[in-house]
């Protein structure tokens, strides 16, 4: 692993889940490290969906010691801020990932456009970057989803799927660069709290059960995969990722892929409830998907990334934090 000690870095987003908990574990193994944050922050502006626009928090940043600066990833006046320094290493998390979002305009403002910006950064700063793309680019594709199975199926997997392949334009132009794209695929861990509706189904479970009521699952749970992945298994990949003088892009996921059911009989199990559970229609039929799993052959032969977190792992190694949230919030 590359040390990141006395290196400028940037992370966009990182206020958000996968941002801050970046943002933590390089202060803790390189507390040399010069880290600034770039995020906008929530406010209270919500989508037509009732989902929140914004869902960086503070409260995510407690344990953070690095530079904050509040910004927009959309406002060319808020970037200028941040051209005027030189960043060796660039994460770029800032992103609208609510797969559930039907506004366009929004989506493909910040997703898409924002990312010349950044490719901007890239190229005058001669920085390395490491941005997040996203499973949903591969829709409803058969599993497991490999590069370049890509049939996205909502705005958002579009507008990563766009990302992708601006990125690999950029490349191809750029070749002395260093640009790598990590396809997401579903991650839950410590840090989403503040995703409120679209945090994890391991949170919302959780959480259900813990305010004694039963955990509520679509009806056929047993018959809906995912491949859900902890958020420390992301962390390791996005820090192997600053160490390839390949670019490239690649899935980050475990390569097993889980049911629903999995996770409310682990969860029912590991709070040690009698609950059974209940099913309810899912509304989601059309663009729905019902089966992912990450193919990470290249990712292992490339940044030899091995996911190191079983979904029974990951989730016991969660529910002290799930805990603490209940506690806090709804006792």
């Amino acid at each position: 692993m590359v040390d990141l000690n006395k290196k400028n870095i940037l992370i966009t987003g990182g206020a958000g889940f996968i941002g801050s908990n970046l943002a933590i574990e390089i202060q803790s193994k390189f507390p040399k490290s010069n880290i600034t944050i770039f995020d906008c922050f929530r406010n209270e502006k919500t989508f037509s969906n009732g989902n929140l626009m914004s869902l960086g928090h503070f409260e995510n940043l407690s344990n953070f010691n690095g530079e904050i600066i509040c910004g927009n990833i959309n406002s060319e006046d808020d970037i200028s801020i941040l051209k005027k320094y030189k960043f060796d290493y660039i994460f770029h998390q800032a992103a609208i990932s609510d797969t559930r979002v039907t506004d366009q305009e929004a989506i493909f403002k910040t997703n898409i456009n924002s990312f010349y910006h950044i490719l901007d950064m890239v190229k005058s700063m001669n920085s390395i970057l490491v941005y997040a793309s996203s499973a949903a680019t591969y829709g409803n594709s058969i599993s497991p989803q490999k590069i370049g199975s890509e049939s996205p199926n909502n705005p958002y997997g579009f507008s990563k799927n766009i990302m992708d392949k601006i990125a690999m334009k950029f490349i191809k132009n750029n070749p002395d660069k260093t640009i790598i794209g990590l396809r997401y695929f579903n991650v839950y861990g410590p840090g989403e709290f503040y995703k409120n509706t679209t945090a994890s189904t391991v949170l919302q479970f959780a959480l259900q059960i813990l305010s004694n009521h039963p955990p509520k699952l679509f009806k056929a749970s047993d018959k809906i995969f995912r491949d859900f992945v902890y958020i420390k298994d992301v962390i390791m990949a996005n820090l192997l990722a600053c160490s390839s003088k390949k670019s490239g892009i690649y899935n980050v996921g475990t390569g097993i892929p889980r049911s629903f059911q999995d996770i409310a009989d682990i969860l029912l199990k590991e709070l040690n409830s009698s609950f059974k559970c209940k099913y309810i229609p899912n509304p989601y039929k059309n663009n729905y998907q019902f089966h992912t799993q990450a193919d990470l052959s290249i990712i292992k032969k490339n940044l030899n990334y091995t996911p190191q977190w079983s979904l029974e792992d990951g989730i016991k190694d969660y529910i002290p934090e799930i805990i603490k949230i209940d506690n806090k919030f709804n006792t």
